[in-house]
C-alpha cells in the first residue's frame, strides 16, 4: 500500500486533537492518528497502562498524562493554559472515540469557549461498527451506557421504546442479565444484536428476536454493545392518505414517475404503497 507521505508530514496546526483508538484490534488505528500522536506535545488518556501499550507498539514517545472522569475537572485549567501556549495536545480514550461515553466533553466545551482549535479525527467507533453489522435501519439513536439505577433504566427505556429507529446501548457485562428483562418488556416484536469483544479474536455476535432473548447462564466477559432494530410497521393497520400527502403528490406528479412518488411517500408511512400508487394513477389520469 502506498501512503501519501506529503499529507502525513505537513505541519499540523496547534490545538486539541480528538483521536479515536482501536476498540480491540490495535491494527485498526489510522496512519494519521499515529502521526499526530507522535507530533503531540502531550497526550491525555484514561488509563496510562492501557494507552502505554498502544504507544509502545507504534513507537510513540510523546508524554502521556491520565485524564479520566475523576480528575478531568481538576486538570482543565492546566490543559487549557497549555493549549493557549500554541501546543499540540491529543485526547484519547481506552478504546474508541473520545468524549462519546468517555471523558473529553468537558475539555471540548472549554476549548469552544476559549476559541481553541478542536481537530477531530475519524476512526474506530463501537457505535458505527455495531450498526454496520446489524442489518437494521441506519437511522439510529445512540444512548450510551445503561444508567446505574434500575428505576432510571426502566424510565429511559420506556421513552426510547417509542422511537422508530435503531437504538444502540453500551452495557457492562456485569449488568447484562439485569438489563435483559427490561429490554424484553419495552421492545417486543423487534430484533436485537448483541456484540461482544468486537474486532478481537473471540468477538461474538448474537442475533435473535427480542422476545427470544435469554439470560446468560455464565459470567459474560468483555464490553458489550447492543443494537435494537427499528419498530416493525404493521401494514395491515394501513391508514388513508392524509391531505399533506395528497398535496405533496400533486406537486410531484409532473416531475416524477408514479413509482418514484410511491417509494418516496411510502417511506416510514403507514399507508400501503398500493393506495399511494392508485391515488397517483388517479391524479395522472385527471391531468
Amino acid at each position: 500500500m502506498t501512503i501519501n507521505s506529503a499529507s502525513l508530514n505537513k505541519e499540523s496546526k496547534n490545538g486539541l486533537y480528538l483521536i479515536p483508538t482501536p476498540i480491540g484490534n490495535l491494527g485498526d488505528i489510522t496512519y494519521r492518528a499515529v502521526e499526530i500522536l507522535k507530533k503531540s506535545d502531550l497526550i491525555l488518556c484514561e488509563d496510562t497502562r492501557i494507552s502505554g501499550k498502544l504507544l509502545n507498539k507504534f513507537g510513540i514517545k510523546s508524554k502521556l498524562i491520565s485524564n479520566h472522569k475523576f480528575n478531568e475537572k481538576r486538570n482543565l485549567s492546566q490543559v487549557i493554559n497549555y493549549l493557549k501556549s500554541e501546543k499540540i495536545i491529543s485526547l484519547i480514550s481506552d478504546a474508541g472515540t473520545p468524549s462519546i461515553s468517555d471523558p473529553g466533553a468537558l475539555l471540548v466545551r472549554e476549548c469552544i469557549k476559549e476559541n481553541i482549535n478542536i481537530i477531530p479525527l475519524p476512526g474506530a467507533s463501537a457505535v458505527n461498527t455495531s450498526v454496520s453489522a446489524s442489518g437494521f435501519s441506519d437511522k439510529y439513536f445512540f444512548y450510551g451506557f445503561f444508567p446505574t439505577k434500575e428505576k432510571d433504566l426502566k424510565k429511559d427505556l420506556e421513552i426510547l421504546s417509542k422511537l422508530n429507529s435503531s437504538i444502540i446501548f453500551f452495557v457492562s457485562p456485569k449488568k447484562i442479565n439485569k438489563a435483559i428483562p427490561v429490554i424484553k418488556k419495552n421492545f417486543p416484536q423487534r430484533k436485537i444484536l448483541i456484540c461482544r469483544e468486537m474486532t478481537k479474536f473471540y468477538e461474538e455476535y448474537i442475533r435473535c428476536n427480542v422476545e427470544d432473548l435469554m439470560l446468560f447462564d455464565k459470567e459474560v466477559k468483555g464490553e458489550i454493545t447492543i443494537v435494537i432494530s427499528e419498530k416493525k410497521i404493521n401494514k395491515k393497520n394501513s391508514h388513508i392518505l392524509n391531505e399533506s400527502d395528497k398535496r405533496n403528490i400533486n406537486k410531484m406528479i409532473k416531475k416524477f414517475s408514479i413509482k418514484e412518488i410511491t417509494n418516496f411517500i411510502g417511506q416510514n408511512n403507514l399507508v400501503s404503497k398500493k393506495e399511494i400508487y392508485n391515488y397517483c394513477l388517479k391524479i395522472k389520469n385527471e391531468k
